[in-house]
């Protein structure tokens, strides 16, 4: 087991594989979108799986491939099937918007992929054409329903923003009476590529919760798993499971269990700092896998306690306003 210098095991790796996205979500990132690397400063998919097989190594046992959208790379299913034979990951899983995936979804069974994290913040279709800037409600309808055919585990993932989808809550947190799925609320964060100034977050956790509460008094806590960003709820007589992540209050900090590296080969350690170290140039100089694997090391002994932590050490102190499409979700 890898763990970091506060104590915290390190297993699973948020894995971007391109800061493409085939939509434009306001939080995200400006309407005209943000300005994509060139191919050649994009890891190759030979680069992530020895990245992944070094991190392997060393007690990583979780990999979620993320972007941007993932689909949106050429060639991404046969890239997983790759991933899935490297010793020591025991679990692959995808965060994706839904527009492109329904087509590759028999392929994603037939290798052993559980669980799928849709991001959907809204079922109105002019609200979802208004906070994306993309018309893709029913694509991305069709995916759900075809995943959990499949049998597929699907958590959706909404950030709830305030006057655009707060009214969303209660027909998310609806889809869990009769369906098999978890519908996580996220709170917004400042990962928006400079399209709107740092939110103050008027619906933080508490008050998000706390709505909920008044529609589905039954609400109440279930035990999570560790390393687990959510807090968990469950609803008397529905199905599924609610959720609630507070990425912006940061109160999963002392045990998160994650690292990040983006789409051009930066090891982000928590969410919030700026990268911590260079991967993709340890790769182009030539470096073995034994001083990779050093480098690595030595970066999570040096992991911020939280990420209000890591947000202090950015230079001069600037909020955190990259797209969240650059970072891998």
């Amino acid at each position: 087991m890898l763990y970091d210098n506060h104590g915290r095991p390190l297993e699973y790796v948020r894995l971007a594989v391109t800061d493409r996205c085939n939509l434009r979500c306001f939080y995200c990132m400006p309407a005209e979108g943000i300005q994509y690397l060139p191919k050649r400063e994009l890891l190759t998919y030979e680069e992530m799986e020895r990245v992944v097989a070094i991190l392997a190594g060393l007690g990583v046992r979780k990999v979620r491939l993320t972007g941007g959208e993932p689909f949106v790379r050429r060639d991404l299913v046969p890239f997983i099937e790759r991933l899935s034979q490297i010793e020591g990951i025991h679990d692959i899983s995808l965060t994706t918007n839904g527009v492109l995936t329904a087509p590759h979804i028999p392929e994603l069974v037939r290798l052993g992929i559980r669980t799928v994290n849709l991001s959907l913040d809204t079922l109105d279709r002019t609200r979802f054409a208004r906070i994306t800037r993309r018309d893709e409600l029913p694509a991305v309808m069709d995916t759900f329903f075809a995943l959990l055919s499949a049998g597929i585990r699907v958590k959706i993932n909404a950030v709830v923003m305030d006057g655009q989808n707060t009214e969303d809550l209660v027909p998310l947190a609806e889809l869990t009476r009769e369906l098999p799925v978890d519908v996580r609320f996220i709170e917004e964060m400042p990962f928006n590529g400079g399209s709107h100034d740092a939110v103050l977050l008027p619906w933080n956790h508490v008050r998000i919760r706390e709505h909920l509460s008044q529609h589905f008094p039954g609400l109440h806590a279930i035990p999570t798993d560790a390393g687990a960003t959510a807090t968990e709820y469950a609803i008397p007589g529905h199905m599924g499971t609610v959720g609630i992540i507070a990425a912006y209050s940061r109160t999963f900090c002392g045990t998160c269990n994650r690292i990040r590296l983006t789409a051009e080969g930066g090891l982000k350690t928590c969410l919030y700092d700026q990268g911590v170290l260079d991967v993709r140039a340890l790769l182009r100089n030539g470096s073995t896998d034994s001083e990779i694997r050093e480098a690595l090391v030595s970066a999570f002994q040096h992991r911020a306690a939280n990420g209000f932590e890591a947000e202090q050490r950015r230079p001069l102190h600037q909020l955190s306003f990259e797209s969240m499409s650059t970072i891998g979700g």
